[in-house]
């Protein structure tokens, strides 16, 4: 996915290469709660594509295109109340993030809208529009969310990005809501009789970053976005997951060793200053049971010195176990890390608290070596069925950041802005491998 963050211009004025006994008396701002997890540098150099990970070869260019005149990519279904796929009179309605496909694929971010799709089969989906009235929604514009259905009420989540009130474009994230009403026929879906859009969720600066905290000093990314429904099927309990920072401006981060992972591990792997920059995490709101009142906690996992991006996070409940799902991007990782452009994830007896990352690593799914970028933004369904969008294909080796160097022509040509194949996993314990490939836009 196409974000625009800001880059870090200097590095800390920290002259010497972290190492264990640096820090062990230091200490720490705005650490998770006392149950938060620590996704470490020693995690993640356990990395390894194999056969079970790495999702096939496809062309994206190649990808029928599902929303006629626009791009789409971040999409994810409506879910009932306990987090099941919904089936309205019928219709199943998946939601994405859309953009006019005059755009070049790195300006479609700008102006991202909510569209639907709705399908009798979960196969075969008609377009059916906007989302929201044009005009209603909070912010500029809308980045991911989720959606859930109560009877013929639909609750709307979605990522308020920038201020109407701003007259050039800004990327501070606010979390939202509105509620509807759906309707349907035989001819199809449409929404009505919305309520007022309202923000439910900001960074409160101690668990989760804001942006006045990413901007001061020398400032990587920021994140506050992506709300995703849950019901705890064990307690009733009903909550938001999102992907958010650690709090903080970057001057008072301070390291701490098991940040890294085993003292042996950071003794043979000192980390560099620059992973100071690195604070991701995936944080969780408690919600009313009528839906008024939303609470901050504590992040469920950290990733600082290690990642600055823990997109879309979503939780499938499977054997009792609560498997945690995130996806990042290859250039998100700290120095000294490498990991793929990949669905990451943990597990754990319980909601919050003991995850453990999935297959050792947390690697899940990955693009193959060659052709690194096609897919991105997965999602996995009750079902196992994992969603995602055909990102950039057949670069040759080139790396991203240069695509948006090449002529119109040739990017539009490399970007799919489609749904990708979808990818049946299946899940024993804590490892996790592709079970087969199903067609594009399967959700059934």
């Amino acid at each position: 996915m196409i974000r625009k963050n800001k880059k870090a211009v200097t590095i800390l004025a920290l002259a010497t290469t972290i190492v264990a006994s640096s820090f062990a008396a230091l200490p720490v701002f705005a650490q998770g709660g006392p149950q938060t997890v620590n996704w470490t540098r020693e995690d993640v150099s356990k990395i390894e594509l194999n056969n079970s990970n790495t999702i096939p070869y496809f062309d994206v260019s190649k990808l029928p295109k599902m929303a006629p005149g626009y791009h789409m990519w971040d999409t994810w279904p409506l879910l009932d109340r306990d987090g099941n796929i919904a089936t309205y009179k019928g219709w199943k309605v998946i939601f994405c993030l859309s953009a006019p496909n005059n755009l070049l694929p790195g300006k479609v971010h700008d102006v991202a809208t909510i569209r639907y799709f709705y399908s009798k089969n979960g196969q075969d989906w008609t377009f059916g529009g906007e989302f929201f009235p044009e005009g209603t929604a909070i912010g500029q514009r809308q980045w991911a969310g989720s959606a859930m259905l109560d009877g013929d009420e639909i609750h709307a989540f979605y990522t308020a990005t920038g201020r109407q009130t701003e007259d050039h474009l800004t990327y501070e994230q606010r979390i939202a809501t509105a509620t509807g009403k759906i309707v349907a026929d035989s001819n199809g879906v449409h929404f009505e009789n919305w309520g007022p859009h309202r923000v439910i969720l900001e960074p409160d600066g101690k668990y989760y970053e804001t942006l006045d905290q990413a901007n001061h000093g020398e400032a990587g990314g920021y994140a506050f976005r992506d709300p995703m429904w849950f019901k705890d099927p064990k307690t009733g309990k009903e909550y938001l997951l999102f992907e958010g920072m650690s709090g903080g401006a970057v001057g008072d981060r301070q390291f701490k060793p098991e940040y890294a992972g085993s003292a042996q591990y950071l003794q043979q792997n000192p980390v560099p200053p620059s992973a100071v920059h690195q604070n991701g995490n995936i944080g969780i709101a408690e919600v009313s049971s009528d839906l008024s009142t939303f609470k901050l906690l504590p992040p469920v996992i950290e990733a600082n010195f290690v990642n600055e991006e823990l997109e879309r996070p979503h939780i499938v409940v499977k054997d009792k176990k609560y498997y945690l799902f995130t996806d990042t991007h290859v250039s998100k990782y700290a120095e000294g890390l490498h990991g793929p452009e990949g669905m990451y994830g943990f597990v754990s007896d319980t909601l919050i608290g003991g995850y453990k990352p999935l297959n050792g690593s947390g690697l899940v799914l990955a693009n193959p070596t060659n052709n690194p970028y096609q897919a991105y933004s997965w999602l996995v369904t009750p079902k196992l069925n994992v969603v995602s969008f055909a990102q950039f294909g057949d670069l040759n080796g080139m790396s991203v950041g240069e695509i948006g160097n090449q002529p119109p022509e040739w990017q539009f040509k490399h970007f799919g802005g489609t749904l990708a194949p979808t990818v049946k996993l299946s899940i024993k314990g804590d490892h996790t491998e592709i079970e087969k490939i199903l067609p594009q836009g399967w959700i059934k």
